[in-house]
């Protein structure tokens, strides 16, 4: 049986020129980055090359960008890094209702340590209006967290809008690009954060690196102790090969932006097109605010999300049904609840498209999908018939 892989925003697979470049880094590179020999110069010349690839596909300066393990450390870096700044001592920090948990940990952490924390909750189309985010900064908010795509629906939130405010009230401002880098163009010079979390195997590095954009100039507490790697900000011997891997997707991920989002958009759009006219009570979460183009959330009356996740994997198609960052474990969304989407938490479907992904995959989902939603619903209406006679 062939399978279809629709769970991109879990972890898009590895591209072809990552896997090239680590393969060669493991065969000739065998330095630590550190040492002062051949060897480690060497290390350190590939760490720095990787460095200024990723400095370009956010539009910063290559000592800006800080080597990590992924979107999670770098999430937590920011927030536990910006609250240790003498002006979050007795503050109020700022943060939307549909962020990574990576992020809204963090954030329990803080309120738990006595610091104020907002949650500002999006629309029903999964947008948080720039107005409410700085409303409730306010003049005075130590810091503000707002993800720049969300990594369910896939809404794109006002992220420039906000900075520029910010900006001019002189409060620190992070952004999570984890679901954005590599699918749309980023500048953080036009976005104007402080902060911004890079997660590499969302558009496909290997699993387990990252980076954390970091403002030139701007002071921010590690939140690892050790060595002086990474200018004192993340101590550690680098992962070389790792580091090679994502330096090559992001010169990928950059060259194929504009033609690859614009197809990955066309598929996207089919594919949904095909699902509301094929299955009656469906509708598509998100749909019409501006997303990054390979997602789409499909709530599916009558049929549990999990159901239609174990389903369509006994059919070859991999799917999810919403973050993929619970341990294995399968929940209602916070996301869809946060939009007023209570009902439709528990029966949505994330598919997540890639650079890979063919339209002959996408019409096999479909028929598939249809076929399966269409069992479920017949079993679930004689199930029902049986209770009532």
């Amino acid at each position: 049986m062939s399978r279809i892989y629709l769970d991109h925003n879990a972890t898009s697979p590895l591209r072809p020129e990552a896997r090239e470049a680590m393969s060669r880094a493991l065969e000739t590179t065998a330095g630590n980055p550190s040492s002062l020999h051949a060897w480690g110069r060497a290390a350190r010349l590939l760490v720095e090359s990787s460095r200024q690839e990723v400095a370009r596909l956010v539009g910063s300066l290559p000592e800006e960008i800080v080597l990590t393990s992924g979107g999670t450390e770098s999430n937590n870096l920011s927030v536990y890094g910006a609250a240790g700044r003498p002006a979050a001592a007795a503050g109020r920090v700022v943060t939307s209702a549909i962020e990574h948990p990576s992020v809204l940990g963090p954030m329990e952490d803080l309120e738990h340590c006595g610091l104020e924390v907002a949650r500002v909750r999006p629309t029903r189309d999964g947008v948080v209006e720039a107005e409410a985010i700085l409303e409730s900064a306010g003049g005075h908010a130590a810091f503000v967290s707002l993800m720049l795509a969300n990594n369910e629906v896939g809404t794109l939130q006002p992220v420039a809008q906000v900075g520029r405010e910010l900006r001019r009230r002189g409060i620190l401002f992070h952004c999570d690009a984890s679901q954005a880098a590599g699918k749309v163009p980023i500048d953080v010079r036009e976005l104007c954060c402080d902060l911004m979390t890079i997660a590499g195997h969302k558009f496909g590095a290997p699993q387990g690196v990252g980076a954390l954009y970091v403002r030139r100039g701007l002071a921010l507490r590690p939140h690892l102790r050790g060595g002086g790697q990474e200018l004192n900000r993340r101590p550690g011997t680098e992962n070389v090969a790792a580091i090679a891997g994502f330096g090559a997707a992001a010169a990928a991920a950059a060259r194929d932006i504009g033609d690859g989002a614009r197809r990955q958009a066309d598929l996207r759009d089919r594919l949904e097109d095909e699902v509301l006219r094929r299955l009656p009570d469906t509708r598509v979460n998100g749909r019409t605010a501006p997303r990054v183009p390979n997602t789409s959330s499909l709530a599916i009356e009558e049929v549990s999300g999990e159901s239609l996740v174990i389903a369509l994997d006994l059919e070859g198609i991999a799917v999810s049904a919403g973050s993929a960052c619970s341990a294995g474990t399968i929940r209602k969304s916070h996301v869809l609840e946060a939009m007023g989407l209570e009902r439709e938490s528990g029966t949505s479907i994330r598919v997540s498209l890639g650079p890979s992904t063919t339209r002959e995959e996408v019409e096999t989902f479909v028929e598939t999908l249809e076929r399966v939603v269409d069992r479920a619903r017949s079993v679930a209406a004689r199930l029902t018939a049986r209770g009532g006679a």
